[in-house]
């Protein structure tokens, strides 16, 4: 038995839950499309590049969220699972999870996106343990900051090792699957790496470490 951890965004999923989030915002209403729509491709593009301030991108995800009652943001994350989620899941990450559940590992997505956003997703999924990037919350409110240390680059190490001091969980043999360089940190740590769909720097990075890469995509 292994800890099977999977990335979310293009690993998973076929696209990217975090981008689509902000073009649904961009088209809702709540902000300023083309404004919105802009600062999102702009931001996206950092990741990619592996420059994102993850706290300058988290507090533009919140911004637009702050002053959303609970059932406000639950009825548009209904939404956005009905009209842009089903275009990003595959029938095969869906057999490789079942996969790792009929060997018996313990199953854990970890990502950067935040946790308003892929909670249901990967419940969806049918993965119970999520570690992601955290909203923070006053008296049950939004503040439009982040909490914690974010699910990202070295984050990810972070967090990790603090949810298995936590549960206790057996972590011996740790795979983590992944499609991005940005995740190289947690790469480097796993017992097993397998690059997914990789972006061009993780390809190169995964064949000169000779990792297994794979692909997903349907």
């Amino acid at each position: 038995m292994a800890l099977a951890i999977f990335d979310l965004d293009n690993t998973l999923l076929n696209g990217d839950s975090d981008n689509e989030w902000g073009e649904f915002i961009a088209e809702s209403g709540l902000v300023d499309p083309e404004q919105h729509a802009k600062a999102n491709a702009q931001f996206y593009d950092d990741y990619k590049r592996g420059e994102l301030d993850i706290y300058k991108y988290g507090e533009f995800v919140l911004s637009s969220l702050v002053d959303l009652s609970n059932e406000q943001l639950a009825a548009m994350h209904q939404q956005f699972m009905r009209t842009r989620v089903p275009a990003l899941l595959q029938d095969n990450a869906q057999q490789l999870i079942q996969f790792h559940k009929d060997r018996g590992d313990t199953l854990l997505v970890i990502t950067a996106t935040n946790r308003i956003i892929v909670d249901p997703i990967v419940k969806l999924l049918g993965i119970d343990n999520l570690l992601a990037t955290d909203p923070e919350y006053v008296d049950g409110k939004l503040t439009g900051r982040l909490a914690g240390i974010p699910c990202y680059q070295e984050g990810k190490v972070d967090r990790l090792n603090e949810w298995i001091e936590q549960t206790g969980i057996d972590a011996e043999h740790i795979v983590f699957y992944s499609d991005s360089f940005n995740d190289l940190p947690l790469l480097n740590a796993a017992d097993e790496a397998i690059a997914v769909d990789p972006d061009e720097t993780l390809m190169a990075a995964a064949q000169a470490a000779g990792w297994m890469v794979i692909s997903l995509r349907d």
